[in-house]
């Protein structure tokens, strides 16, 4: 992307390496100039910048200095080594440098004198000492924490920011939020030619954080706010703005994992990447039917990931063997996984990073999404449905296919879905649970299928020993299991 840069006579990049960040930034930060990293106490600053240091050495080839205003060498050092970062090894390499300066308040004195030529210095020797490309100053408040005079502030950023460029190194430097403006001083993002602010949020007792790029000069880039996860790889942002309806579609079906089911759809079954929603109220099968398709992409030799919210694997596993599906022989072949976590644990943005992360590392055909339901205790319909759409057109352009299952309250209509999420599906599957004189049945039928022909009828099921068994429309013998 910097070559193409180059080209066109734009703004050279240098990529991150952080996850989603080159893509909401075309690229990268602008190469040889100061980034403004800039928002609140635990919102990810000074890891972003540990990161785009490390990654800059570990990726790109490219050594930094650390200039850190509130924590020693150690600390860091400490603080990301269960991120995998290795910064011990990196300054024995001579790759890294970490000059930690201490600054009193009572040491600093507003007097005409006032500069910063001696950090430029002490700076300029970390620099040369390590050949570095990249710089990270954390945190500018540190600099200017005595000084009351908005004036010299100014004029010193300035001087800093000039003094950056004329080194031609690449720069993040980090600054906490201000009261009612980016940052404290309200100042330093107009001399910055590109600012990202970091928000660390709690809505509901839940925590979340996001990322926007408040400018870039000279560059297009992403103008939303990003979902942002700090997992065990570190900062990952999710690229929303990627996310859209341009993935590729086939004619290839899949199977159900049911015979009979896969008849109710011309005898061939889904669309290959298509997303299938199940609904139903309480017991009337929906996963069941959903550990049917895994199983039977597992018996095709394809990888499968069931995303649970309610159950754990091994209660998941030992329900499904009463129907005569072994799933932990196929978790022990490598072929299915399961991604468990409660609604709550973790905001929607934390959710949806999760399951991209898990998706990118396991790379399934088919996977579950098991109950969709479970994500209406996250936040409001509107979040919840936006939400979904991103998860739902990733994991299309994947070319995943891909079953959700939605809980139909007692009461409610049969054909509403409480996440409101039946319109972005291309199948639509409805279970019920029926009274037929003094007994309850099982009942099934085919809503909708964009794009195929298929059954009109609703048929009877039951789940046996050996299995999910679909009857004809005709036929109301059978006895069900459990």
């Amino acid at each position: 992307m910097a070559r193409a840069s180059e080209e066109m006579g734009g703004v050279l990049k240098c990529p991150t390496g952080i996850k989603g960040l080159d893509e909401i930034t075309m690229g990268g930060l602008p190469r040889g100039r100061p980034t403004l990293v800039c928002g609140g106490a635990g919102c990810g600053k000074t890891l972003m910048g540990m990161e785009f240091i490390i990654r800059g050495i570990t990726e790109f080839g490219e050594p930094g200095v650390y200039m850190p205003f509130e924590e020693t060498s150690e600390e860091l050092a400490d603080n990301v080594a269960s991120l995998g970062m290795n910064v011990r090894e990196l300054i024995r390499q001579n790759k890294l440098a970490i000059d930690y300066v201490h600054i009193e308040r009572h040491q600093i004195e507003e007097t005409g004198e006032y500069d910063l030529e001696g950090l430029f210095v002490r700076l300029a020797a970390a620099i040369d000492g390590v050949g570095a490309k990249r710089v990270v100053l954390d945190t500018v408040e540190a600099l200017f924490a005595a000084l009351p005079n908005p004036a010299i502030v100014r004029a010193e950023l300035r001087r800093l920011f000039r003094w950056l460029k004329e080194k031609k190194v690449t720069a993040i430097i980090t600054g906490e939020k201000g009261q009612n403006q980016l940052t404290r001083h309200g100042l330093e993002e107009y001399v910055s030619d590109c600012v990202i602010f970091l928000d660390h949020r709690v809505d509901g007792q839940v925590a979340t954080r996001r990322l926007r790029i408040v400018k870039y000069r000279g560059s297009l880039h992403g103008t939303n706010e990003y979902p942002t996860f700090i997992g065990e790889e570190g900062l990952s942002i999710l690229p929303i703005s990627q996310i859209g309806l341009d993935y590729p579609v086939t004619n290839e079906r899949v199977s159900t994992g049911i015979e009979a089911l896969d008849e109710m759809f011309g005898a061939r079954g889904y669309y290959k990447a298509s997303s299938v929603l199940i609904t139903g109220s309480a017991g009337t099968g929906k996963s069941s039917i959903s550990a049917a398709f895994a199983d039977g992409a597992c018996r095709r030799g394809q990888k499968a990931l069931y995303f649970s919210f309610e159950e754990s694997p091994e209660q998941i596993v030992r329900n499904m063997a009463s129907i005569g599906f072994d799933l932990g022989k196929w978790v022990k072949k490598g072929l299915l996984k399961f991604h468990v976590s409660r609604p709550t644990e973790y905001g929607l943005e934390a959710h949806l990073v999760r399951l991209h992360q898990a998706v990118e590392e396991f790379k399934p055909s088919a996977a579950v999404i098991d109950p969709v339901t479970s994500m209406t205790s996250m936040g409001d319909p509107q979040q919840i449905k936006a939400m979904l759409t991103r998860l739902i057109d990733y994991l299309k352009m994947q070319g995943i296919t891909t079953v959700f299952t939605s809980l139909t309250r007692g009461g409610s209509p049969i054909e509403v879905t409480e996440a409101m999420v039946s319109s972005l599906m291309d199948t639509w599957v409805v279970l019920q649970n029926v009274g037929v004189d003094g007994e309850r049945h099982l009942m099934i039928y085919v809503l909708k299928s964009r794009g195929m022909s298929h059954s009109s009828k609703v048929r009877r099921f039951l789940l046996t020993d050996d299995g999910i068994k679909i009857l004809n429309a005709e036929d109301n013998e059978g006895k069900q299991n459990g």
